[in-house]
């Protein structure tokens, strides 16, 4: 499934970032969605801005956390995919996926813009968020 055209505003934000970066912002983008379409419960994303950059809600079912895209400050040659910091989700990511990825506190995983990105890995986490709801509420994830 071919994610949505990429809004006007969200490009305008991806363009603030280095070339390699906003490639890969985009590849996670698509990501997203493509997770979404293959997540039971989830339903449309809604693609909106928060903090100025693009970030992705589960606003008609309620079923995740939102997850929002940028390039961390301590590496801004990288990419980060934020979620909420007030969830479990890092934990669960940090317990599920330990050597596989690069996190950042209790906000982000980590991407090289350049090297091979691990997408399972990635996946894993983007259905958690996008489902987080769901499995707090005792449905099935």
């Amino acid at each position: 499934m071919a994610p949505p055209p990429v809004p006007r505003t969200i490009m305008e934000a991806l363009s603030r970032h280095p070339e390699a970066v906003r490639a890969r912002l985009l590849d996670i983008r698509s990501l997203i969605f493509e997770v979404a379409a293959e997540s039971e419960g989830v339903g449309p994303l809604t693609e909106t801005l928060k903090w100025g950059e693009p970030a992705y809600l589960t606003e008609a079912s309620g079923s995740g956390s939102t997850v929002r895209l940028g390039a961390p400050r301590s590496f801004p040659d990288k990419c980060a995919v934020f979620f909420n910091c007030n969830t479990t989700l890092l934990e669960t990511f940090r317990s599920h996926l330990g050597g596989e990825l690069e996190f950042e506190g209790n906000r982000a995983v980590i991407v090289p813009a350049e090297a091979a990105v691990p997408e399972a890995a990635l996946a894993f986490c983007l259905h958690a968020a996008l489902t987080y709801h769901q499995r707090k509420a005792g449905q099935r994830p």
